[in-house]
């Protein structure tokens, strides 16, 4: 649990009877590779917070192609957040690439920490306010750059992502081909 508070203390300092609540709110769960933290049509109760480990987040078309929206790593949030802020059934999965560790949290008890404890309000704020301006980055460059670009962008934001993450996987996340990001990866 201090990898949870040394992240919330990112942005709001806690005195230990503040993390002492905190602590109550969330759970901890293991992960082995290739297993589904959520599946399309789910009722998403669920967030996680990665402590270890590589996890993505994707859809799939009606094809059966796969979209990667996202990849988490250590202190990263993921959910299918639609579903989970919306009580509507998932659209989205989230498998662990990487086996880890993830704290688990509730919207109901989010919204109860949130309500004991304003500085957690705060914190969610923030954290929402900085993977909205994430995503949005993320669909700029996937709207209005070339492969090239997206490449760089990746590699400079996420150089460790680099070696963990198989390049059919980062060439998914880039809207790329295999063999042209094989082609970027050589330059």
């Amino acid at each position: 649990m201090e990898k949870l508070r040394t992240h919330i203390e990112e942005i709001v300092s806690l005195t230990d009877d503040e993390f002492d609540l905190i602590k109550r709110f969330f759970t901890t769960k293991r992960t082995l590779k290739n297993q589904f933290l959520i599946n399309e049509g789910d009722d998403v109760q669920y967030e996680f917070l990665v402590l270890s480990g590589i996890f993505k987040v994707f859809y799939l078309d009606e094809q059966g192609k796969e979209f990667i929206l996202q990849f988490a790593k250590e202190n990263w949030w993921m959910s299918d957040y639609q579903a989970f802020f919306q009580n509507k059934k998932a659209t989205m999965y989230i498998e662990c690439i990487e086996a880890g560790e993830v704290l688990v949290s509730t919207l109901e008890g989010r919204e109860k920490l949130s309500s004991e404890l304003h500085k957690m309000e705060h914190f969610y704020r923030m954290k929402l306010t900085n993977g909205y301006i994430a995503l949005q980055q993320r669909v700029k460059l996937l709207l209005s750059s070339t492969p090239q670009q997206r490449y760089e962008e990746f590699s400079k934001l996420y150089p460790d992502l680099l070696q963990s993450i198989p390049k059919k996987l980062i060439a998914e996340y880039l809207g790329v081909s295999r063999e042209t990001l094989s082609r970027l990866y050589s330059k």
